[in-house]
């Protein structure tokens, strides 16, 4: 059975609410950046045909979409998330088509994932790490699920190091992505974006924690002026590192 502690409890309720427009809202508040921004987080993963890949906090399943098409009809996708109003929309915006793995949709928890050690050949994570309850033991987590020598790529907001791409950032938030939301009666669900920002660690603070729970490499890559960025980590093969515990 899934179980989720009471903050979790209250993330996945925000989510449910807002999956029946969660892709339209991406699409309007990126100007539809967030599709290439996707695509390079698959990039980065590699995965390769055949493989069995996981997409974590996959929400309505972009990402696992593009690793079906990256895998083939050989491979394996699993779209994970603890929002079962996410995963029902996942379920039905996925075609099936020529040439694509099939995706199974599974309701999981990012801090205790169903999966055995070494399933996975890639991963990746899109929006989800700043959204989970605790960084380090869902990093460690991915580290366990993943294959030696696999790569995962976590793709997320983050907060610019330059004073006035940040100063943007905030009145976007402010002044366009909050009241695009009210349209919909969920300005209080997306107001929940600044702060969780402000909460979030930085890129180099996050290259630590990869490192902590055993991923090298490990390199942070900002885009789109650094509001977003792409974590990039690698499972080391068998022998050469272990995650060092809790921090």
């Amino acid at each position: 059975m899934l179980t989720i502690d009471p903050t979790a409890a209250s993330i996945q309720t925000l989510f449910n609410r807002i999956a029946p427009v969660y892709d339209d809202l991406n699409q309007w508040l990126s100007l539809g950046q967030h599709k290439i921004w996707k695509q390079m987080a698959v990039n980065w993963a590699r995965p390769h045909p055949g493989a069995v890949v996981l997409d974590l906090c996959c929400g309505s399943g972009d990402l696992a979409q593009l690793l079906a098409q990256a895998v083939g009809d050989q491979g394996q996708v699993i779209g994970a998330d603890f929002s079962s109003a996410q995963l029902a929309i996942a379920r039905q915006r996925y075609l099936v088509l020529p040439g694509r793995s099939p995706i199974t949709w599974t309701e999981a928890d990012a801090l205790a994932l169903p999966f055995a050690d070494h399933t996975f050949d890639a991963a990746t994570m899109g929006y989800g790490l700043r959204n989970v309850t605790d960084i380090p033991r869902s990093l460690r987590e991915l580290y366990r699920v993943l294959k030696p020598g696999a790569r995962a790529a976590i793709l997320d907001l983050h907060r610019p190091s330059n004073p006035m791409v940040s100063a943007f950032q905030q009145w976007y938030l402010a002044m366009v992505v909050v009241p695009m939301a009210e349209h919909w009666h969920l300005s209080e669900e997306y107001a929940y974006i600044a702060p969780s920002l402000e909460k979030f660690p930085t890129g180099t603070e996050q290259l630590h924690l990869a490192k902590q729970a055993g991923f090298t490499p490990a390199v942070h890559y900002p885009i789109a002026g650094g509001t977003m960025g792409v974590l990039v980590i690698t499972k080391p093969a068998s022998g050469v590192a272990q995650p060092s515990g809790d921090i």
